[in-house]
């Protein structure tokens, strides 16, 4: 998962990408996003339709939200 959303932000710079997937696989790729070392990627609560957003840029990367269940995601709209 880390490999393909590095390949994926590498061939779309400045875009959004939406990558679907398992709960498993995502903690891993917000684990990667956050410096916590894949051991601990079982600390990182992902829920069923839950959306979590990270901003990969060239000044590093920032993850916005995790676990998103039902609030706005207006804020996280670049203004």
């Amino acid at each position: 998962m880390v490999g393909a959303v590095r390949d994926l932000t590498a061939a779309h710079p400045g875009e959004t990408i939406v990558v679907v997937s398992h709960a498993d696989t995502i903690k891993a790729a917000i684990a990667d996003a956050m410096g916590t070392h894949l051991d601990h990627f079982q600390r990182i609560i992902v829920s069923t339709c839950s959306i979590s957003a990270v901003v990969y840029g060239t000044e590093g990367t920032i993850v916005l939200t995790v676990n998103s269940t039902g609030d706005s995601l207006r804020a996280l709209a670049p203004s």
